[in-house]
């Protein structure tokens, strides 16, 4: 049996490796990427590198074997990621792994912005195959807005489409460890986990916990969604992942990005990190 990490040059993907390498030795522990070289970090650490492409679903064959437990962290090509996300489940069924977790969306298919459309797809999918499956339904990552701490303080302002609704964010380092504790451990088959941090907030109280932390004013300037998009495409970014930032953020306006179940913290055993623990380590990189 391996742990086997598809996607594991990612950002997410890497700290999984991490996580695994904290409980487990690392002969057991396997990262599958498109690029070799990408991997040369962990080959040395002692982790086995399989290269195999989404896209390609013939390289997916023989990438995993009957006992292993998976976790496939999903692409991030919007539009593709069904199809990528199916070869990986057929293959993981041809080889009767043990476990095939999978990171969704926190809210399954209650979910109604865009971005959670292949998600839930994918989430059919897998319930389909007859895999042993654990569904990690992960919230959004502190570091979708911590990223953007150095434009916000140049510009005096966050800027958003999610009025006054709550997103509960955690720490990907966060989501990381309850993924490798849930390929390492027991009991999770068949299971379904809504992840997310323990508080939920506002962007203008992350503005002000901004403001706090740097003793500069910081506001939180609301904007509709087709000037959000706009603003975003001339800062340079490419109009698909505009337009679906803006609609994630009218799902935070309708609230369903700040649910606050607890499994997150309840399969680490300690809180979640907070946004006022993010912020401070994103302002000292910096």
């Amino acid at each position: 049996m391996k742990f086997v990490v598809a996607g594991a040059t990612g950002a997410l993907g890497r700290l999984v490796i991490e996580a695994l390498l904290e409980r487990t030795a690392p002969g057991e522990v396997v990262a599958v990427a498109r690029d070799r070289a990408k991997a040369a970090d962990l080959a040395a650490h002692g982790v086995e590198v399989r290269i195999a492409d989404y896209n390609k679903p013939e390289t997916l064959r023989g990438v995993f074997a009957a006992g292993d437990r998976v976790l496939l962290v999903s692409g991030n090509e919007a539009g593709r990621r069904v199809d990528q996300h199916r070869a990986v489940i057929d293959a993981a069924r041809e080889a009767r792994v043990a476990l095939l977790a999978y990171t969704s969306v926190l809210g399954g298919p209650t979910a109604t912005f865009h971005i959670a459309e292949e998600h839930i797809d994918t989430e059919q999918a897998l319930l389909a195959s007859g895999v042993p499956y654990c569904l990690l339904r992960n919230g959004w990552p502190h570091e979708n807005y911590t990223g953007a701490l150095d434009t916000a303080l140049k510009a005096g302002s966050v800027v958003g489409s999610a009025g006054a609704g709550r997103v509960a964010t955690a720490a990907r380092r966060d989501y990381a460890e309850a993924a490798a504790i849930v390929l390492t451990g027991t009991g999770h088959e068949n299971s379904v986990y809504e992840l997310s941090g323990d508080t939920a907030w506002t962007m203008a109280e992350y503005a002000a916990e901004v403001s706090r932390q740097t003793g500069r004013k910081i506001s939180y300037t609301d904007l509709p969604q087709e000037r959000y998009v706009a603003l975003m495409v001339d800062a340079g970014v490419p109009a698909l992942g505009a337009q679906l930032t803006a609609d994630a953020d009218a799902g935070i306006a309708r609230g369903e990005l700040g649910t606050t179940p607890g499994d997150l913290s309840r399969l680490l055993g300690r809180p979640t990190t907070s946004i006022a623990e993010a912020i401070t380590d994103a302002l000292r990189e910096l």
